[in-house]
Parts: structure tokens; sequence; C-alpha cells
């Protein structure tokens, strides 16, 4: 049995400053884009994708350039590697390259990353397009969370270590169940929007036509 004391390393500490780091550098990025009397929904969907693609770029990012060209994680040097490694304890796919989760992390990095840096410029004009693509954004993020333990599940979990509450908690639910939630609201926000748009253009060609 892991113990949660001697498992909290430099490396947990570091990872996950720097995640709260990614999460400051968006906040003040909504600052400086948005107008003070932007709506708070908004103030706080530029945030997220700001954080989004930072957390892409970056950390995502470097566990791409790990796994490819017959590198992996576990095998690889640096404080990027050390990083995986701490999180590849709590799900061991992620230190030997597992090709459904890094075909996952090509899409997520290669795709996601760039859509949600195109829809924070849309955020910024107030562009009412960025409704669409928040959707197929938020889409492609819950269909990469399913892809990435619906399979897992589906086996019995062999590759996850539950057995520590850091691994548990903060790694795997923590760290996964806010690319959930968020999108999951995110739709259901630019929804609102688009069916009203359209259900208000739907009652003035009636108007128009009675």
């Amino acid at each position: 049995m892991s113990n949660t004391a001697t498992i909290f390393t430099k490396t947990s500490a570091f990872s996950l400053a720097g995640v709260v780091f990614v999460g400051l550098v968006a906040y003040l990025g909504s600052k400086a884009f948005l107008p003070k009397n932007a709506r708070w929904q908004d103030r706080y969907t530029f945030i997220w994708l700001a954080f989004d693609a930072l957390i892409h770029f970056t950390f995502e990012g470097s566990f791409l350039w790990l796994s490819v060209f017959g590198r992996q994680v576990n095998t690889e040097a640096g404080p990027f590697a050390d990083m995986w490694r701490e999180y590849a304890a709590a799900d061991f796919r992620w230190g030997v390259s597992d090709p459904t989760v890094v075909s996952l992390e090509i899409l997520t990095v290669l795709g996601a990353g760039p859509l949600c840096c195109y829809i924070l410029t849309q955020l910024a004009k107030n562009d009412p397009a960025r409704h669409y693509w928040i959707i197929v954004l938020s889409t492609a993020e819950l269909y990469g969370g399913w892809m990435t333990f619906c399979p897992e599940w589906l086996t019995g979990s062999p590759n996850l270590d539950t057995s520590n509450a850091l691994y548990l908690w903060v790694y795997l639910v923590l760290m996964n169940v806010i690319w959930v939630f968020i999108p999951i609201w995110l739709m259901f926000e630019s929804y609102t929007h688009i069916a009203g748009a359209l259900r208000a253009m739907q009652r003035g060609s009636r108007a128009k036509a009675a």
C-alpha cells in the first residue's frame, strides 16, 4: 500500500505549482484582452480556454515529444520526464507510450490547442461565431476523456493505481474531471446562445410573413 507522505515529492509540488502558474497566466490574459464590462461567462470562458491551451501546449506537448519516435517517458530524462513519470505512477500507460493515449494526445496538442487559441481571438473580438467552435472543442475534449478512460474501465483498470490519495483524487480525479464538467457547461452556454439566436430569427421571419 502506497504512503501519501512519502509519495508527495518535490516533483509533485513543482507540477502542481506549474498548474497554478498556468491558471494565473490565463487569468491575467483575461484582464488584458477582455473589456472590464465583459460578461462573467465570457471572462470565465476566456480563462478556461487560455488555461486549456497552455496545458495542451506545455504539459501535454512535452508528453507527446517524450512519447513519439521510439521515446517513452519512463526512459527519458529531464524535468518534464520526471513530471510525467509522477503521473504515470497513477496511470501506468503514460510511462510507456501507450498507442491509444499518444494518439489522443496528438489530436489534443495539434488540434485542440490551436482551436483554443482561435476561440480566444474570437472572444477578444466578441465574435458570436465562437459558440459553434466552443461546442466543437468541448465535444472533442469530452470524447478524448471518454476514450482515455473507458477502455481502461472495461478491462478492470489494470493500469490505474488508486491506492494513494494523491494519485486517486488529484491526478486521476481532479486533473481529469475538470475536462468533463467545464466542457459540459461551455456546451450548454453556447447552445443557449445559438438556439436563442435561431429562435429569434424564426420569430422574425414568421412576423414578416404574417
